[in-house]
């Protein structure tokens, strides 16, 4: 995998808006939010997709996603949230180190475009 403004973060080589850690990863708020309250949580192992995962990362994937519920519970998201995984190009990843975007604090729309 190629280095990412990800891998920075984590090695806090980049400043960022850090809401929670633990040894597997990391949740900041995004600094181009797309709704009142966005905050991304990444892996520290270092995957470029949703596709580059495999079986070995079952426990990791899992992990990601209860640190959603954790993170959105501790920013107040009672109302409700949207999780939302970009993979590749057409999926409309933007940085190739998969992220789960929690967005909260507005009425989501669907089909979400």
């Amino acid at each position: 995998m190629s280095e990412t403004i990800f891998s920075k973060i984590i090695r806090r080589e980049i400043p960022a808006n850090i809401v929670y850690e633990d040894d597997l990863c990391l949740a900041f708020k995004d600094v181009n939010p797309q709704a009142p309250t966005h905050i991304l949580v990444i892996p520290k192992k270092p995957l470029e997709r949703i596709d580059s995962a495999d079986n070995e990362d079952k426990a990791l994937l899992g992990h990601l996603l209860l640190t959603v519920k954790k993170v959105a519970k501790e920013a107040h998201l009672t109302n409700g949230y949207r999780v939302v995984i970009n993979n590749g190009n057409d999926g409309g990843q933007t940085v190739d180190h998969l992220h789960l975007h929690i967005l909260g604090d507005r009425q989501m729309q669907w089909p979400p475009g």
